[in-house]
């Protein structure tokens, strides 16, 4: 497949066409295709539509193996059997129409596309991918799936929300990204992330150096997804001047929290104590989103203050849950593949213990009864 760009800049209007064409045979094949469609397009670079090497337009023919496509100066030709051919011409009308109204593609947004177009939704994907949260540094921050448009239309909407879901699903970027756009909007004075420092509880004593030094490396990922958001050489006088404020949860205690935007991260790693410490700091004005992800919790008891919050509030007005899955996941695909394989395998232990314990809860009953332990479908013995 060969790409022409006939724009080198996109102008403010566009135009894509779509057109049924005669069916000559395909070039090489002896075999005339079902249909022929083309999508003329006008206002949109093709360099944009198509991106670089080509990845968008062949993450299409990836999603549809049996349509050919074909690129010929403004117009995109798709052959094959009738009913992919009808879908990928969808699906390559909705890429003129987002390229043209400013997202930045990626092969994983054109899957994700194809995904919100098959399901049949009320919500097109450029809706559901909606406008940009901010832009820095020459990118746009914006939700990249439907599970992702709804959290952070909860956040606009909500004064707590609660994002769960497991890595790569974009809640902590996107909340955060969410509290810079607040702060330069001046809906709030200040920010504040905070995370647990260590999975145990906290205890910093066993490492070397300052405690600055000991909790800096547990802080450091949201320092970085500042960076991303923000000229780096601002944060560090919103640092110092307390604007942003990046602390351990242990230094919340104690505190109330008015007028802030307020990220609590890796919250499946807080205690029920701690999580009520937090919840309980919110101030007027203020607005907080929690993050975590309830299968990896790394305490030692297992007792997630993240997994309890979801069944004491839930239900209650202004506090929404966020529940994405693997899905929502916006790194490689293999992540989401790995994602759903864990999410298997602890499913298969969930019930692999509840059988060992049913078990041994029919063996206990038998003890105490001074009979055999059966199980439920046991047939009873024959009577003498």
């Amino acid at each position: 497949m060969r790409a022409r760009p006939f724009l080198t800049s996109t102008p403010t209007s566009w135009a894509a066409t779509t057109r049924k064409a005669p069916l000559p045979p395909v070039e090489n094949s002896g075999v005339s295709p079902d249909e022929r469609r083309v999508v003329a397009v006008d206002g949109v670079a093709m360099v944009r539509l198509l991106g670089p090497q080509d990845r968008l337009i062949r993450a299409v023919e990836a999603r549809f193996p049996d349509v050919r496509v074909h690129v010929r100066g403004n117009e995109v030709t798709l052959e094959g059997e009738r009913a992919p051919v009808a879908e990928a011409t969808r699906l390559v009308e909705e890429l003129v129409r987002m390229t043209a109204s400013g997202h930045d593609l990626d092969p994983e947004g054109v899957r994700e596309s194809a995904r919100i177009l098959q399901n049949g939704g009320s919500v097109s994907p450029a809706e559901a991918f909606g406008q940009a949260i901010l832009t820095a540094r020459g990118r746009s921050v914006r939700p990249k799936t439907v599970g992702q448009r709804e959290y952070v239309d909860a956040v606009d909407t909500n004064t707590i929300v609660f994002g769960i879901g497991p890595a790569g699903t974009g809640k902590t970027y996107l909340a955060m990204a969410k509290a810079v756009q607040a702060l330069q909007r001046k809906e709030v004075e200040r920010i504040i992330l905070t995370r647990p420092a260590v999975e145990a509880g906290e205890r910093l004593g066993y490492l070397p150096g300052s405690l600055t030094d000991k909790i800096d490396p547990y802080l450091r990922p949201l320092y970085d997804a500042l960076n991303e958001m923000m000229d780096p050489e601002i944060v560090p006088k919103l640092l110092a001047a307390g604007t942003i404020e990046v602390a351990p949860l242990a230094y919340m205690r104690g505190r109330t929290l008015n007028n802030a935007f307020v990220v609590l991260d890796e919250a499946q790693n807080t205690t029920p104590e701690q999580m009520k410490m937090f919840l309980t700091r919110l101030g007027f004005g203020s607005k907080m989103v929690v993050t975590g992800d309830i299968t990896q919790v790394d305490l030692p008891t297992g007792a997630s203050g993240l997994r309890l919050v979801t069944r004491v509030l839930d239900g209650i007005e202004d506090i929404h849950f966020s529940r994405l899955t693997s899905e929502d996941v916006v790194r490689h695909s293999l992540v989401g593949r790995i994602v759903d394989a864990y999410t298997e395998y602890d499913q298969q232990k969930q019930a692999q213990h509840f059988e060992r314990e049913q078990a041994r809860e029919f063996a206990h009953r038998a003890e105490r009864r001074g009979g055999p332990a059966r199980l439920p479908g046991d047939r009873q013995p024959p009577r003498a």
